[in-house]
């Protein structure tokens, strides 16, 4: 057969077969989206790392030890036994004052002699030394028993270039000096100019035998300045000095009035023991006097008429010495150092015990690493809650003690068998030690954020003022010398509990309301009713929580009884509409099954609300004795009432389960053979029967509690805050709602019909169907859901700060406030300073919220997985 040309009806078939390949311009598009979905998806997860990995960036520093930058040792020309050091912020100047009065400024960089002076100590010989905080006042206790006072203060001005004189002496490349003034160029190209004040004033007689021990502190106003001192000689007799000083502001004149007191005598003290020193509060309500017996001997000092020996308390091992002991900042802590090289921290705190005078107790607070010997000096620093310690050995240790961690452990280089007095710097960045025989070793060093270690964040530390070790949060004071308090633990307890309250409201609402929509209600109220609670979505969390800040705490909190009941009234309301509408007769009720039955419901829950705000006072006085927030506190009252409300809807459950297993199968037989409305009616009084046995059994359970002692106050019920965890819970829950019904709602309409038409074939109920077949197909998605919502209430940060009251507090009370991770880093980190310690724990806080949303969610992912499996097997 010959070939022939193809036919119109073979031509069409080919063409309607070439239409049927995919064009390349489809295939061309297909690869560009999936080009660009991955590229994005990789963008995604480079992000994501990227953010972690910059959170880690800024964390790191914080975990980071110290860092040494020099160390410098020379001889000073002294010829005389140094008895007091001192040295300025910047590291630049330092001064020395020897045994018989000789006093010498140094550049404390190279050793150089800035200037040298001479006290004029008629002859007598120094016996005791004690200074100031800030060491540039101090008092030398005399062996004739006279109290001297001098100034060894470091003065700072500033020079302008034009204004320098010539004729500078190079000391280093920075510095330069001339006529006892170190000159320092700083940036804008004027010099910070240095200079000692050195002054010694008039001798005051304290005793007739020598001055053994002494402290010394200065408080009052610049007008009139307050001296205390105190002092213990040589036959152990202590006595406290003050002096006012009084400032002609005419004239300039002074005039000084000295009175002094004899305390009691150590009682208690061994015939051959020893003072080995002395401490005197700033506000001179206190003084501590050590031996070498290791006993601690605390003075009350509140009434300096009455003064009384309140506490004798051993600190040592028999036979253990006390050798050293000092106030860190703020003088809260006692830090104790001993003959064996023992380093203690001791809290003064009221105990209310009998063994004292003032109810006060000195507690051992932490015990510190111990060095290698006997402790021979300690030096507390100015700002912070660090001391350095110094050996028998030459070792010179630096540590915090709040942190509870040796931050240095650093060791003389020169001579160690004579003893050596030490100081921190005031800016906490350098040690310096000059020995008796005037040799001076100095460190500087780095070390940015001593104050936190992994303890510190999550563990429990015991802190100033507080009775036992506990987490707290409070990263400032209002007051420098307070320590700092960086426990996260409080910030993730916060976190979770607000997450909590809003998801114990949240997701039964949102989870039965898409149940409701997605398997009972008409079409046309589902396609109303959805695009409203999504819409929910778009509010605003700031205006959320400012109407939870200023309508609904002061509602709450005026209208509490209605609140509590409302938690009752609002699920009868739901269930009286359903038995009303049960109770129709069936062809009205499906006549108007759809927008009708719907509003039927929300008129039943309405009207009951409304009742509940009716009967809200009188609930209140019956049950709460008429003050709802008196009874809280437990002043009135007993738990009995609150726990019959939390115990009531479990009464009502055990009981419906009870009647079941007992009865149910005859129960069903009966109403079976009733008509609708009749089985209605009868099904209403079941349920009412039941309310009245399950209130029945949750009060005599409640009242059972009571008997034997349990209170529910103090635990999850304690005294009511206006900004607290009820509220935020009402609102956050508001807020997650719609996130959780309208995912959870979609994952239950996704089920195939053919589940929901084989089960209903089978006789179940719709209600059934849902319950059994429905609600496991979909249990991937609702689980999923749920967990979206908790991520949502989990890093919510507009809403608790403005309605949970931002006090970062530890207790399940839901009439409390909180403080959560997103909120803390919301209101501090603004202020917080660039790369300082809060600054950086605000990011670890960030990185700790971050952590925990990976974890929860991966754990919620596997979970879906599991739950999605046991659908695929239906």
């Amino acid at each position: 057969m010959s070939d022939s040309a193809p036919t119109t009806s073979e031509r069409g078939i080919a063409a309607r077969q070439r239409r049927m390949t995919t064009r390349t311009s489809v295939k061309l598009g297909e690869n560009i989206a999936q080009g660009v979905i991955t590229v994005g998806g990789l963008m995604v997860i480079v992000a994501v790392m990227g953010i972690m990995v910059f959170l880690f960036r800024v964390v790191m520093p914080l975990m980071a030890g110290g860092e040494l930058q020099g160390n410098t040792r020379y001889q000073l020309d002294t010829q005389q036994d140094v008895i007091w050091i001192n040295g300025d912020e910047f590291q630049t100047l330092g001064i020395a004052v020897a045994a018989e009065g000789r006093v010498i400024t140094y550049h404390i960089p190279s050793g150089t002699e800035v200037a040298r002076d001479q006290f004029d100590f008629r002859g007598a010989e120094v016996t005791a030394v004690a200074g100031t905080l800030q060491r540039d006042r101090v008092a030398f206790g005399f062996d004739d028993g006279v109290v001297r006072f001098a100034t060894l203060g470091v003065q700072t001005t500033t020079t302008a270039q034009r204004a320098l004189p010539g004729g500078l002496i190079d000391l280093d490349g920075r510095d330069r000096m001339l006529d006892g003034r170190v000159y320092t160029e700083v940036g804008t190209g004027d010099f910070r100019t240095l200079f000692g004040e050195i002054e010694l004033g008039d001798g005051q007689q304290i005793s007739e035998l020598p001055i053994i021990a002494i402290d010394y502190r200065i408080g009052g106003t610049r007008e009139r300045p307050t001296i205390a001192f105190a002092t213990v000689d040589a036959d152990n007799q202590v006595r406290v000095s003050q002096s006012r000083v009084q400032i002609n502001m005419m004239t300039g004149a002074e005039t000084v009035s000295t009175t002094t007191t004899d305390l009691p005598p150590l009682v208690g003290l061994a015939a051959d023991a020893m003072v080995t020193g002395i401490l005197l509060s700033g506000t001179g309500d206190r003084a501590i006097v050590a031996s070498d017996d290791g006993v601690v001997y605390r003075y009350d000092l509140r009434d300096m008429d009455n003064p009384s020996l309140a506490e004798v308390r051993r600190v040592a091992d028999d036979g253990v010495a006390v050798t050293a002991m000092t106030f860190l900042s703020g003088e809260e802590t006692l830090v104790v150092g001993t003959e064996d090289g023992g380093l203690n921290a001791f809290f003064r705190l009221q105990t209310g015990t009998t063994d004292t005078t003032d109810g006060r107790e000195l507690m051992r607070a932490r015990t510190h690493a111990p060095m290698p010997a006997s402790i021979v000096d300690l030096s507390e620093a100015q700002r912070q809650k660090e001391f350095v310690a110094i050996d028998a050995e030459g070792n010179v240790w630096v540590y915090h003690s709040t942190s509870d961690q040796v931050l240095f452990e650093l060791a003389r280089s020169g001579d160690v068998s004579t003893d050596s007095s030490g100081m921190i710097f005031p800016r906490s960045n350098g040690v310096m030690l000059v020995s008796q025989g005037g040799e001076v070793e100095a460190w500087q060093y780095t070390q940015r954020h001593p104050e936190v270690t992994l303890g510190v964040l999550f563990s429990k530390i015991w802190y100033e003022g507080y009775m036992e070790p506990t987490y707290v949060w409070q990263s400032t004071a209002g007051t420098d010398l307070a320590e700092p308090k960086y426990s996260l633990v409080p910030l993730v307890f916060g976190t979770f509990k607000a997450a909590f309250y809003a998801m114990i409201f949240a997701v039964p609402i949102a989870l039965m309301a898409a149940i409701y929509t997605s398997e009972f209600v008409d079409k046309r109220v589902r396609g109303t009713v959805k695009p409203m609670m999504e819409m929910m979505e778009s509010l605003p969390t700031v205006v959320l929580g400012f109407i939870a800040a200023l309508v609904l705490a002061p509602l709450v909190e005026e209208w509490i009884g209605a609140v509590l009941l409302g938690f009752f009234a609002l699920p009868m309301g739901l269930m009286i509409g359903a038995f009303a509408w049960q109770a129709l007769p069936a062809q009205i009720a499906l006549k108007y099954d759809g927008f009708p039955k719907f509003t039927l419901m929300g008129l039943s829950i309405l009207i009951t609300a409304w009742v509940a705000a009716q009967l809200g006072t009188s609930l209140e006085r019956v049950l709460f004795y008429g003050d709802f927030k008196q009874w809280t506190t437990g002043r009135i009252g007993t738990g009995t009432p609150f726990m019959f409300l939390i115990l009531l809807p479990v009464s009502y459950f055990v009981t419906a389960w009870a009647f079941r297993k007992q009865f149910g199968h005859h129960y069903r037989d009966l109403i079976s053979g009733l008509g609708r409305s009749r089985a209605g009616m009868v099904d209403a009084g079941r349920w009412i029967v039941l309310l009245l046995v399950a209130m029945l059994l949750s009060f005599l359970v409640a009242y059972a509690l009571t008997l034997i002692g349990y209170d529910p106050r103090g635990s999850f019920i304690d005294s009511y805050q206006q900004r607290n965890a009820l509220v935020v819970g009402f609102i956050m829950a508001f807020a997650v709602i719609p996130n959780i019904y309208t995912l959870a709602e979609d994952a239950l309409n996704s089920v195939p019909g053919h589940l929901r038409a084989a089960s209903l074939a089978c006789g179940a109920t719709p209600w059934q169907t849902a319950r059994w077949v429905i609600l496991p197909t979909a249990a991937s998605g609702v689980f999923s859901a749920v967990m979206m919502g908790m991520g949502r209430a989990v890093g919510e940060t507009m809403i608790v700060v403005m309605a949970a009251g931002n006090t970062p507090i530890m207790e399940w009370n839901i009439f409390s406030g909180l403080r959560t991770l997103s909120a803390n880093i919301a209101i501090e980190l603004p202020e917080a300073v660039k790369d300082g310690t809060n600054y950086r724990v605000l990011f670890l806080a960030a990185l700790t919220l971050f952590i925990m949303t990976f974890v929860i969610n991966t754990g919620a992912e596997l979970i879906r997985q599991r739950f999605r499996k046991r659908a695929f097997n239906l």
